[in-house]
């Protein structure tokens, strides 16, 4: 089956233009990771809107692009630079976990000796504040599942602590299943697996 004439010209636009808008990212990108993302984003615009780049003058309009996607590109990331900064500077006022050493490392050992999805609804659940229905929501599955998948993990670790000498004392503390534990769980961060 023949391609359409829109692609055999896109593709002529692209072998003719991808060095230069490529080195045009390049020199302007301090990581070439991020000069790829800027070319391949220009021949996506390219490839939408190839019905308005003028013949004759494909270089000329993909340079426009580049220079917008690039303004684009650079203005994300000093959006993810401040948040970053901004997250750095609230957790470094955070308080530390007030656990003893070794009950810390016992809640970190108990943890992760439970299954990837045990730990995901745990932390969902009682680091991240969601309801079961809020996680529901966020995975799309029903709230009943969520559940059930919330007891059974807090059974499993009620197990592991005592496994490892804790006396738990987890217990729902609000009405959507949240959950409290007479040695708090420690921060998501901490702990290899966290």
């Amino acid at each position: 089956m023949p391609k359409p004439a829109n692609h055999d010209r896109f593709d002529r636009v692209y072998a003719a233009n991808l060095s230069a808008i490529l080195g045009y990212a390049v020199r302007r990108c301090a990581d070439p990771a991020d000069a790829a993302d800027v070319a391949a984003e220009v021949f996506l615009v390219a490839w939408r809107r190839l019905d308005e780049v003028p013949a004759g003058e494909e270089r000329l309009w993909l340079f426009g692009i580049a220079r917008r996607v690039l303004a684009n590109h650079q203005r994300g990331r000093l959006r993810r630079n401040r948040l970053a900064d901004r997250l750095r500077s609230e957790l470094a006022t955070q308080p530390r976990s007030t656990l003893h050493d070794d009950t810390h490392t016992a809640v970190i050992e108990a943890m992760n000796q439970l299954s990837p999805r045990d730990r995901e609804v745990l932390r969902l659940a009682a680091w991240d504040g969601l309801t079961p229905a809020e996680i529901a929501t966020l995975e799309n599955v029903p709230a009943a599942t969520i559940r059930s998948q919330l007891m059974r993990a807090r059974n499993r670790l009620r197990e592991s602590l005592r496994d490892h000498g804790v006396e738990p004392a987890l217990q729902r503390s609000a009405p959507g299943g949240h959950v409290s534990a007479g040695a708090p769980l420690p921060s998501p961060t901490s702990g290899a697996d966290q």
